[in-house]
């Protein structure tokens, strides 16, 4: 069974390649959930300089405590999340109709967040979360609201997804239009200039308060720093993601920085 890492080098080639979207989890041990070797001090560092990562509705407390003892700590989903390498996440369905209602968030603490703000999600069913993502609703919606009524406590699964960014940094929520965030780069310095970012997203349920809890886990790396695989692979994926998601992404603003980059190395290995 394909195990899903904690690298760029390791994630990318389980990630969605092009085509339709698809759900792509993976199953995964209890060793397998959370990184084993987490940096705290950058978690403390992000959710100090950035109280508003935090966001939690009066659904949140009690899974949020579960989550915390399950981990070993105090502080409920704060203190779950900064225990961690992983972003935290909490899922409910509405009370009123738990067998019918679609899940939502209802707890985030995100240090590390990829173009998103927590305060803007807080609340929203999966629909919605998923809003900027073309073909969820009519792809993985269904699927994905019957894998959720159905994740049995002490299941773990996982999945992983890839960007393209101008910034090595952890926390990435992008304010210029790609036109600009991406003007600085060229074929020959796409390696140095641009960063291949992974989420490692994993669910699983709490027995007590039966919230799902969605971990993502941020790892980035320079294009430059990747095998040559890795490039190929993802050169192929910016040449088969549909149009709209690729528009989503600002891929037009680097796509063919890439793909000469990926040509160039390709020929500096066979020549050698």
């Amino acid at each position: 069974m394909a195990r899903l890492g904690f690298s760029v080098e390791e994630l990318l080639p389980m990630a969605r390649g092009g085509g339709a979207l698809r759900m792509g989890l993976v199953a995964l041990g209890e060793d397998e959930w959370l990184q084993p070797d987490p940096d705290l001090a950058a978690r403390k560092t992000a959710f100090d300089a950035h109280p508003d990562s935090v966001q939690l509705t009066p659904l949140a407390r009690a899974a949020g405590e579960e989550l915390a003892a399950m981990l070993g700590v105090a502080g409920g989903l704060l203190g779950a999340a900064r225990s961690a390498w992983e972003d935290m996440c909490l899922l409910l369905p509405c009370a009123e109709a738990p067998d019918i209602s679609p899940y939502r968030l209802v707890g985030a603490a995100v240090g590390f967040p990829t173009d998103w703000h927590p305060a803007q999600k807080i609340g929203l069913p999966l629909v919605a979360l998923h809003a900027p993502i073309d073909g969820y609703a009519r792809q993985l919606a269904t699927g994905v609201d019957h894998f959720m009524a159905q994740l049995r406590p002490g299941r773990i699964f996982g999945r992983c997804n890839w960007f393209v960014s101008p910034t090595p940094a952890l926390r990435w929520i992008d304010t210029d239009p790609p036109e600009a965030t991406f003007a600085h780069v060229t074929a020959d310095n796409a390696g140095e200039t641009l960063f291949v970012r992974c989420e490692r997203q994993t669910l699983r349920r709490l027995p007590q308060t039966r919230a799902i809890v969605f971990t993502i886990g941020v790892y980035v790396t320079p294009l430059g720093a990747l095998s040559g695989a890795n490039v190929a692979r993802l050169d192929a994926s910016l040449k088969t993601i549909p149009e709209p998601e690729a528009l989503r992404r600002g891929a037009a603003c680097f796509a063919a920085q890439v793909s000469a980059y990926a040509s160039r190395r390709a020929s500096t290995f066979a020549a050698i």
